[in-house]
């Protein structure tokens, strides 16, 4: 049985403890509205983007070079009929080290095809990650 979360990835010629660092710096590679501290485990914050979504995260994992966690503990998606979908899901950042580059694979477990948003969640988080967090993380510095 395999898990229908969406997950994806990509490969960077960056460090694993450079894209750490990236992936913690949400407010260069999300947009709209970010309160809270995004690099401590423990720490929770919030996601604001005009009134199509709100999302509270926990840092609940943070091994660095290796992997960062957030848990959803609160969500709004005013377009959808369960506004709260997100609620209980967890967002996974899996790093490791691929010779002289970097794999970041990202899954949203609990994001399934199931879901009414899938297909725009699913779309908003490609953007996110193989647009702007991948170009984050390619302009680091090596």
């Amino acid at each position: 049985m395999s898990d229908q979360s969406y997950s994806t990835a990509f490969t960077v010629d960056r460090t694993p403890v450079e894209v750490f660092a990236a992936i913690n710096r949400v407010r260069d590679w999300w947009t709209g509205d970010i309160d809270g501290i995004t690099d401590q485990l423990g720490e929770e914050f919030s996601y604001r983007y005009q009134d199509l979504h709100y999302s509270k995260q926990k840092v609940v994992e943070l091994v660095p070079g290796a992997r960062v966690v957030w848990h959803v503990v609160e969500a709004r998606l005013p377009f959808a009929r369960d506004p709260q979908e997100w609620t209980g899901t967890d967002i996974v950042f899996d790093i490791a080290a691929l010779g002289d580059a970097t794999q970041v694979r990202f899954t949203h477990l609990g994001l399934v095809p199931d879901v009414e948003c899938y297909e725009a969640c699913s779309g908003a988080w490609g953007h996110y990650l193989n647009g702007s967090l991948r170009q984050l993380i390619s302009g680091a510095a090596a």
